[in-house]
């Protein structure tokens, strides 16, 4: 309506029509937050951050426990602060998004959330599958599916939904390639709901919206986190994104060793130079800290990598010279002479300079701290075929990790080859 009219029309209701109004989830909702018709036995919202995959999700468990009285339901998340902090006590959670008239009592000591009419909600932890042996509920939520740490969750939530004529599940993930959601893609009782991030801009804050489009619009990981795609694994690729977030963690331990990764690109107009920052823990773990990679002229890449240096308090700069000779330690020096510098030479392929690396992920002895977006987009695409584009990013992590893990006497020896 033209904001006139608006203003008219809401200035005609009274307050106990403009209640109505506010808590109406039909009348705000978008139409893909809204369960759609027919037969189904699960509705899969599949979609980016900030979607409004949370608020569809506990609008629709407050639909059915309102019109279907005296019904018992299941609301599972990955963990029990998950159900409690996002679900129910959320801003999009039930006790936020009830009407006064229709809002639940909350008990926690019962994990459960109880309405005048008689209906039920039991909270689940998916970490905890044997809650979910034996209870049958007549409908079940399901959030972040893709997140959940045990399949059996999932398995017992379904042999749980059982009551009634019509038992259904809705399911809200930022999808992930996970074994569960490819079957319920392949599930043609299942309707699907794809979205992302940039269709609730209109209740996002602008600063968040550019930030995400300026770190992770075009990337891997912003395909899967903003686009909401599921993103298959690259053949041949050493990585994958699913391991890559199992080894993640926020901050780093104490470190005893802080290395500058680079490998340098000749020209400005060339390729990347990948710039890539790696400490090593008191654990013995490796932690991945930084990726400050750019496209830039050798003097513009030498300040970056001694900013990287000074910045994160290294104790050496590796560097690669197969394209730059002594052009890459003169660009370093140029900058700052103090340097610790170490010049790596190339003289075996980048798949084989990489598995020694990749076996280290595998043994879980490597982490990422927070999220670094083009590097892993690389990781978990490259697979050494012709077509590929030069991996830099990864390539200077493999030399900064092979420093602090894996070369002589430190630790296993690479091969006499490796180091000039």
């Amino acid at each position: 309506m033209p904001p006139t009219t608006r203003r008219a029309f809401l200035q005609s209701l009274s307050d106990d029509e403009a209640r109505a109004l506010y808590h109406d989830w039909r009348f705000w909702a978008r139409p893909e937050q809204l369960a759609p018709a027919g037969e189904w036995w699960a509705w899969l919202i599949l979609a980016g951050r900030g979607f409004g995959k949370t608020r569809a999700l506990c609008e629709w468990a407050q639909e059915q426990a309102v019109t279907r009285p005296r019904s018992r339901g299941a609301m599972v998340a990955a963990t029990a602060a998950d159900v409690r902090d996002v679900l129910v006590e959320g801003e999009s959670g039930v006790l936020a998004i009830a009407p006064p008239w229709a809002r639940p009592r909350y008990e926690p000591s019962k994990r459960r959330l109880v309405w005048r009419n008689g209906s039920q909600a039991t909270l689940f932890s998916a970490d905890e599958p044997r809650q979910l042996r034996g209870p049958q509920f007549h409908w079940a939520v399901a959030d972040e599916l893709a997140a959940w740490r045990y399949d059996d969750a999932w398995d017992m939530l379904q042999l749980g939904v059982r009551l009634g004529k019509d038992p259904r599940i809705v399911v809200a993930t930022t999808p992930r390639p996970t074994g569960v959601i490819r079957r319920l893609l392949a599930d043609t009782r299942v309707v699907v709901t794809r979205g992302n991030t940039y269709a609730n801009r209109a209740n996002l804050a602008p600063r968040f919206l550019e930030r995400i489009r300026e770190q992770y619009e075009g990337t891997r990981l912003g395909r899967q986190e903003i686009e909401g795609e599921v993103l298959e694994d690259t053949p041949g690729a050493l990585w994958t994104l699913a391991q890559l977030d199992g080894l993640r963690v926020k901050t780093a331990p104490e470190l005893t060793r802080v290395v500058v990764g680079v490998d340098p690109s000749a020209t400005a107009a060339g390729d990347e130079t990948g710039i890539i920052v790696a400490g090593l823990g008191a654990d013995g773990h490796g932690y991945v800290l930084a990726d400050v990679s750019l496209q830039a002229s050798p003097h513009g890449w030498g300040s970056a990598a001694v900013k990287a240096y000074h910045a994160h308090q290294a104790d050496r700069l590796v560097a690669e010279v197969n394209n730059g000779g002594e052009m890459v330690e003169l660009t370093i020096r140029t900058v700052d002479p103090a340097v610790s510098y170490r010049a790596v030479h190339a003289s075996r392929g980048k798949r084989t300079r990489a598995e020694p690396v990749a076996a280290l992920y595998e043994q879980g002895k490597v982490h990422h701290v927070g999220a670094l977006p083009k590097l892993e987009d690389e990781m978990c695409t490259w697979s050494a075929i012709e077509a590929d584009p030069s991996p830099d990013r990864m390539d200077a992590l493999v030399w900064a990790l092979t420093e602090l893990m894996l070369a002589s006497p430190r630790g296993v020896d690479y091969g006499p080859d490796l180091w000039q």
